[in-house]
């Protein structure tokens, strides 16, 4: 079972349990999950493995521990849809995806990460499923927040609209997670896939619209 940051019980019990991700997410980085064993985060952490187990369970604890934390860490980095209300529904949506991508380039390590665990046995573990889960989620839940303004108010929209929306919002989310190759392989930022891909809303939403006149 992981153990939550509540059961550790004093300051150093905080930092060890940070130091032991530190080295976890360095050695995801460079072996993959695979390649990381006990006996390295121990080496790499300073720490011994009795406090690894202490503070996870197991390696997978460790794993679903550092999806956890980093979703986190690049969640305080994102700003939320709402954040561009007082915008027009496209122009609210280019501000939100130019600061999300903006957030990405800060910390690629991020889409990176899920990236390693998807092509490993892992990923079919309970608890790295539900970690995943939440995390895509929550992504999912602010791409249909910032396209629904775009191709049709709630009090407007009908079926086809909401399908569409959810549609959409699969396919950003799909793009972000391809973009980390891109990234890590051709050294592209994720900002500089803004303008395209805002271009191709701007589309469909002329499209809609002309459909609708």
């Amino acid at each position: 079972m992981v153990k939550g940051n509540n059961s550790v019980s004093s300051a150093a019990g905080l930092s060890s349990r940070d130091l032991i991700l530190d080295a976890a997410r360095s050695l995801v980085a460079s072996r993959g999950y695979d390649g990381m064993a006990i006996s390295d985060l121990s080496t790499q952490s300073g720490l011994p493995a009795s406090s690894i187990y202490y503070h996870f369970g197991n390696k997978l604890g460790v794993l679903a521990a550092l999806l956890d934390r980093t979703f986190n860490e690049l969640h305080a980095l994102f700003a939320h849809p709402s954040s561009f209300d007082d915008l027009e529904p496209l122009d609210r949506f280019e501000a939100w995806f130019t600061a999300a991508c903006a957030s990405l380039d800060e910390r690629p390590d991020y889409l990176r990460l899920l990236l390693a665990i998807s092509v490993g046995p892992q990923k079919d573990a309970e608890v790295v499923r539900t970690t995943v889960r939440r995390i895509r989620d929550f992504a999912h839940a602010s791409w249909v927040d910032v396209l629904t303004p775009v191709f049709g108010a709630s009090d407007v929209a009908g079926a086809g609209d909401e399908a569409f929306i959810e549609e959409l919002a699969v396919l950003g989310r799909a793009m972000t997670d391809g973009l980390s190759l891109t990234n890590s392989f051709d050294g592209m930022s994720y900002s500089s896939h803004v303008t395209p891909f805002v271009s191709l809303i701007r589309g469909l939403a002329d499209r809609q619209e002309g459909k609708k006149a």
